[in-house]
């Protein structure tokens, strides 16, 4: 499959070039960065610290889809609702790992996969799929007594809070609560805020360091605490993990599927 990266000068875009290369039916398409970016006209296979690919980085986004089966897109928030339009209008699949969505981009996401296939996760990585199972079926198991919270830290170049993945937790966890995520999430805690309420579901955030990415779910009862943890080594896993769910849309119908999809995991 011809595989496009967009932004692919930038540390992550790096990455998948990297993944795409050494994934065995993957080939590399080409890739894009904006029009200001000193990359432009570069090999983006060179960048990534990998053989030569003859392709030079554009800045027209259009053009790379419509030479590719799939394009793979770790950007920003607009970028990504201008490349779900792509996607639709060029028939090309799309894999975006873009976290900070609001309602109105999913939105947008949703209504593109409509003509073409969508695999969007949180977080591509196997191990973080399945501490998202492992923690619904908790919280299906654990009554109202335990109370949930989720902790998540990561490097502190990243720009939005709660990351993408603890927000996917949460609603693992809520989901096997029935209950929804928007009515007893509890994101800030600072001051007087009297007792924990029964039911909610917290978050907290830790930024600093390099961290790759540390996400821990944790049941607390006045008796027990149980805490499931998955903590990434290597940027690279979620690379490896979009590549594997790029070739995946081979033939797929349209839709908007996840990561779950990709990996035959049940529930």
């Amino acid at each position: 499959m011809k595989i496009g990266i967009v932004g692919c000068a930038g540390r992550m875009g790096r990455m998948l070039v990297k993944a795409v290369h050494e994934t065995p039916g993957a080939e590399l398409s080409g890739g894009t960065e904006a029009p200001h970016s000193d990359a432009i006209g570069e090999d983006p296979a060179l960048l990534a610290g990998v053989p030569a690919s003859g392709l030079k980085i554009i800045d027209d986004a259009r053009k790379l889809f419509e030479v590719s089966d799939a394009v793979v897109d770790f950007t920003a928030p607009a970028a990504t609702v201008r490349h779900a339009a792509l996607a639709a209008e060029t028939g090309t699949a799309l894999i975006p790992g873009t976290t900070g969505l609001s309602a109105d981009d999913q939105a947008k996401i949703e209504e593109a996969a409509k003509s073409v296939a969508i695999v969007q996760a949180a977080n591509y990585s196997v191990g973080v799929n399945v501490l998202l199972g492992l923690a619904r079926q908790a919280a299906e198991m654990m009554g109202p007594e335990f109370d949930i919270e989720i902790l998540e830290m990561h490097h502190r170049h990243k720009v939005d809070a709660p990351s993408g993945t603890a927000l996917a937790l949460g609603k693992a966890v809520a989901d096997g609560r029935g209950v929804d995520l928007d009515k007893v999430s509890d994101r800030v805690r600072d001051g007087h805020t009297g007792e924990r309420k029964v039911g909610n579901i917290g978050f907290a955030t830790l930024r600093g360091g390099m961290v790759v990415g540390d996400h821990s779910v944790i049941f607390a009862s006045d008796d027990e605490r149980v805490e499931i943890t998955h903590k990434a080594a290597d940027r690279g896993l979620f690379a490896k993990g979009a590549i594997r769910a790029a070739l995946w849309t081979e033939n797929k119908a349209p839709g908007l599927y996840s990561m779950r999809d990709v990996l035959g995991l049940k529930g």
